[in-house]
């Protein structure tokens, strides 16, 4: 799951840092969460054209994404910076790295090793014509690899039938490569249920 909060050209990005550094601890032990990164674009870093907010979400169990969207935590945001459209896809495969269990130099997460301080994001359709299921074994296939990657944290992969788009969603220890589409600062990571999180492909 994941919305995303585009913010003005000047906006002052302190004001979100210091709203994740108060309140992002809150979702530390929330029922049901996998893992939430606290992801930020900011407009001129790592090409960004945009300032943005734009928190990403691995849900163990529907019962704790509808506890969160429906609760306080939710209410709040939208109460602060309006209703986002939330996204959501059905996940495919997920995959530890390297960095999951090493945190040497990196400020420890909660009980999982190194919390990351980077992430990236993307996304592919798949076209007209082509069979899914090969294209989502693929997909697949290159997501083992890339969780081999040093610097990886956790990768995981998802998609969303209605629009047959996958998506890509990788934690990067230090710093995601200049390749990715898309490339985030990660403030906090709140990962109560990150070691419990099912690796491998979902079906």
């Amino acid at each position: 799951m994941q919305y995303e909060i585009t913010l003005p050209a000047d906006y002052d990005m302190g004001v979100i840092r210091h709203r994740v550094a108060t309140r992002g601890p809150a979702l530390d032990a929330f029922p049901g969460l996998g893992l939430k990164a606290y992801v930020i674009r900011e407009r001129g870093v790592d090409g960004s054209p945009v300032n943005q907010y734009a928190p990403f979400y691995l849900w163990t169990s529907p019962r704790g994404m509808n506890a969160f969207l429906w609760g306080d935590g939710f209410r709040g945001l939208s109460a602060d910076f309006g209703r986002p459209a939330v996204r959501q896809w059905t996940g495919l495969a997920f995959e530890r790295g390297p960095a999951f269990e090493q945190g040497p130099g990196f400020e420890r997460g909660p009980g999982f090793g190194a919390a990351p301080r980077a992430a990236s994001r993307s996304a592919e359709r798949v076209p007209p014509g082509t069979d899914p299921a090969a294209a989502v074994e693929r997909a697949a296939d290159r997501l083992k690899e890339l969780a081999a990657t040093p610097g990886v944290h956790s990768t995981a992969l998802a998609i969303d039938t209605h629009a047959w788009e996958l998506v890509h969603f990788t934690l990067w220890a230090d710093a995601a490569p200049d390749t990715a589409p898309d490339r985030y600062t990660v403030l906090h990571l709140s990962a109560p249920g990150a070691a419990t999180l099912e690796t491998g492909r979902h079906w």
